[in-house]
């Protein structure tokens, strides 16, 4: 049986259009990548040529995607010599980049009410599924909740969108997504200005314990950011007995399925089985990779 991931990934040599430098050494690059662009779905993510003098690709998640204008949005921090690199590249270059790549988040218009959570490097699989949702008129509310303990990658702004049950004084938003009608707010242990002092999953729990049963029976969680912080989301949505789906960040090699280097332990109605995160992945039910939390 073919592969589903055969023939729907692309190498185009893509023009970087924007190059913006953020505190905290976060870049994000605006890539003309027509084939990338027109396929690309939240949760995917980008296998990126750093350097020519480095063979390795890096996997970098997509944070928008224009399909009608042919470009789409990497968010990414410099952790590394290949990060490092790609930091250094200008307007007017040309990256090899491979994509899109990767099983994306599900959503479904039963849970109206998705809640989105983004630590770090994984807020942009969110900004890309908040942006899906939004172009689905009046079926969903999504609520958006970012993380960082590094300044945000953009000017957090007062939201104009307010939400029962949430402190005053929480009141940070991203204002891209404010100006898209979608709530959202921004939590962090660093004492930035309207931000939620604590973890995204303190904030998610006020925000939940303020729905009526009724309200969080249309509630569905979607997250993406280091591993403690998918855990406690996991968690979380147990507890509540709320469908989850994780992206989960892990090192790969090829980023096609090929070397199995980034398998995971995932359970199945059969029994534990070994999972690949690039192909298989990086989207999961949180239940499957974090069964007994």
């Amino acid at each position: 049986m073919p592969k589903p991931h055969r023939d729907t990934i692309f190498v185009e040599d893509a023009n970087i259009l924007e190059c913006q430098q953020h505190p905290g050494d976060q870049v994000i690059l605006r890539l003309l990548a027509p084939e990338i662009a027109a396929r690309a779905l939240p949760g995917q993510f980008a296998h990126i040529q750093c350097d020519p003098a480095l063979p390795m690709r890096r996997p970098l998640s997509i944070m928008r995607a224009d399909a009608n204008n042919g470009w789409v949005d990497i968010l990414f921090k410099v952790l590394g010599e290949g990060t490092r690199q790609l930091a250094k590249r200008k307007t007017g270059e040309l990256l090899s980049v491979m994509g899109p790549i990767g099983k994306p988040f599900e959503s479904h218009q039963k849970y109206s009410r998705p809640l989105l959570i983004g630590g770090g490097v994984g807020m942009p699989p969110m900004v890309f599924l908040a942006e899906t949702l939004r172009k689905v008129k009046g079926a969903y509310q999504p609520f958006v909740i970012m993380g960082s303990e590094v300044p945000f990658p953009f000017r957090p702004q007062p939201s104009k969108l307010m939400l029962p049950g949430l402190p005053n004084e929480v009141i940070a938003a991203m204002p891209l997504l404010d100006d898209w009608g979608i709530a959202s707010r921004l939590a962090s242990q660093q004492g930035y200005p309207g931000c939620f002092d604590g973890y995204v999953t303190d904030l998610a729990r006020t925000w939940l314990d303020a729905l009526s049963e009724a309200q969080r029976g249309e509630v569905a969680v979607f997250a993406c950011g280091p591993h403690p912080m998918l855990e406690a989301v996991a968690k979380l949505a147990q507890e509540d007995q709320l469908p989850c789906q994780v992206s989960l960040e892990e090192f790969m090699a090829c980023a096609v399925g090929g070397c199995a280097g980034c398998v995971v332990e995932v359970q199945t109605e059969t029994g534990p089985v070994m999972k690949r995160v690039c192909v298989d992945g990086p989207v999961f039910e949180a239940a499957a990779v974090f069964p007994s939390v």
